[in-house]
């Protein structure tokens, strides 16, 4: 356990990617199993011990304590993990203290009853990063900033493989990956790719502004609208039948529409999206269906799946990645033709004759559930990654509106002793004929260090009230929001949803008097 405390400290304290994965390789090099594969389902969020909640560990601190100081020092650290590691004591009686592995294969074998003594004693044998660590682990929480992405091609490194060979047997493994491991590092077969729903590593897009678009030769390049969904892939090979996420994560359970509606075999990539007749519906729709177990038949038939294809890149048992856009668009308009196809539709290809003639339907596209443009060289084969050159994403310029901030929150991580999450809102009438502040968003980045160091002093100077860890501050500063776009809510008190909102400048020259209204916002709404 110390090793993989030591591991999740260090990753913690290093911004540098190619650090983090340095550090990453090193530990998995020089772990024995099981606790490296522990500590690989721990960084790709393979791990769940139902026994040991946030609930059961707040107990810990309160009984330790008492609830009034440790929810005080909670609400001052901000983080659960650093606050219950930092209050606790370690005990020399204790015994020493456990592996990584006797934790993760303990708690899969412990019921609910016995878990509290069990971690308790583990508390007492470990120090305080141990401790941090183990209830990181615990909660799921890590946020040593890795993604699961990030931690598989740590593991490719370290067998001199390219990451979509292991993103192609990952889903046929399962924790503590030592089939895995012996094949990279102990010359042992490479494990199946389990064919049947396998996932194969998607092709990305690199941003791209107007200007640049000068330098390459229109005739080249194929344009599709950029639909605002979430990227996933549906693969259906062996009787498998599985829906997922640009990252790799299986979000079968979460659709369960779509799996029904699968009635062929091959791989596809593709936009999920909520669709209704003939209408894309806005993100924050599709938002109500995501990271849930199980779905309602009520959340079914008020927001039903869809999934718009761009591209198929395994179909009738062949592995068609190694063809051009031209003839992978060819075979998949062919075989959408073949059939129709019900939750499935093919994106349509964007006809342009030159850049100023793409640029003009960009800007004039405004309906809803368009980001922007793809573009995609003909001759393109599909590579996993995101290669320069053969395909770009052509956002539309982000919608902007001047907020007030209204609450402050401090953030997790490094940022806990920092207010960094910020409430904001725009005016409106109220009941009495005045005007009132309705809160319309919340963002946490889009800001320089700099700039938060002045924003946490500036909320700190302006508190009126405080709501447990939540400040409201004096409505005075105004911060320029930028967003991808904007929807009708019923769940927000302000009837807006903005998309993606983060923090593009801070108006200290506005008064705060002057900030958007509600009304503005809504006369974006598609």
């Amino acid at each position: 356990m110390q090793a993989f405390a030591e591991l999740l400290d260090s990753l913690s304290f290093q911004p540098a990617r190619n650090a983090k994965l340095r550090l990453i390789e090193t530990y998995l090099r020089e772990t024995p199993d099981p606790d490296r594969g522990w500590a690989l389902a721990a960084l790709t969020g393979g791990l769940d011990f139902a026994g040991a909640k946030p609930a059961l560990l707040r107990s810990f601190g309160e009984d330790k304590i008492g609830a009034e100081l440790f929810h005080l020092s909670y609400d001052y650290v901000g983080d659960l993990a650093e606050t219950l590691a930092l209050i606790w004591e370690t005990d020399p009686n204790a015994g020493p203290p456990p592996s990584l592995g006797e934790v993760v294969e303990t708690l899969q074998r412990a019921t609910k009853m016995q878990t509290p003594a069990i971690l308790k004693r583990w508390l007492d044998a470990l120090d305080a990063t141990g401790r941090w660590a183990l209830l990181k682990l615990l909660t799921g929480a890590l946020r040593v900033g890795v993604s699961a992405r990030l931690a598989k091609q740590a593991v490719a490194n370290i067998g001199h493989q390219p990451i979509a060979e292991v993103e192609e047997v990952w889903h046929g493994l399962s924790p503590p990956y030592r089939p895995l491991f012996d094949w990279l590092l102990a010359d042992g077969p490479k494990p199946s790719s389990n064919m049947g729903g396998a996932f194969l590593s998607p092709m990305l897009a690199n941003p791209i502004e107007r200007a640049e678009l000068d330098t390459l030769d229109p005739a080249h390049f194929r344009a599709e609208w950029k639909w605002d969904g979430i990227r996933v892939q549906v693969a259906s090979t062996g009787g498998a039948r599985r829906l997922y996420s640009r990252a790799g994560e299986d979000v079968s359970a979460a659709f369960p529409d779509i799996i029904e509606a699968i009635d062929f075999d091959g791989v596809f990539d593709g936009e999920l999206l909520v669709r209704r007749e003939e209408t894309v519906a806005p993100f924050n729709d599709l938002q109500q269906r995501l990271n849930r177990k199980t779905v309602t038949p009520k959340m079914l038939k008020e927001h039903p799946a869809h999934v718009r294809l761009y591209d198929v890149l395994w179909l009738d048992g062949q592995d068609l990645r190694t063809l051009s856009f031209d003839e992978r668009r060819a075979r998949l308009e062919a075989w959408m033709a073949a059939k129709p196809r019900q939750r499935f539709d093919l994106s349509p290809l964007v006809r342009f004759t030159d850049w100023a003639h793409l640029a003009g339907l960009r800007e004039g596209m405004r309906e809803e559930g368009i980001e922007g443009l793809m573009l995609k060289r003909g001759d393109s084969p599909y590579l996993a990654g995101r290669p320069k050159g053969p395909w770009f994403k052509w956002k539309r310029d982000p919608m902007l509106a001047d907020c007030v901030m209204m609450y402050a929150q401090r953030g997790h991580g490094k940022r806990s002793s920092f207010y960094s999450d910020y409430t904001f809102g725009c005016w409106r009438d109220a009941s009495d004929g005045t005007r009132e502040l309705a809160p319309v968003g919340k963002a946490y980045f889009g800001f320089t260090d700099e700039e938060l160091r002045w924003l946490d002093k500036w909320v700190r100077d302006h508190t009126t009230n405080r709501f447990g860890p939540v400040r409201e501050v004096e409505p005075r500063l105004v911060l320029e929001v930028a967003f991808d776009g904007v929807a009708r809510s019923t769940r927000h008190k302000s009837g807006v949803s903005l998309r993606f909102p983060r923090i593009n400048r801070i108006r200290t020259d506005k008064p705060a008097t002057e900030a958007d209204t509600v009304d503005n916002l809504l006369r974006l709404v598609p």
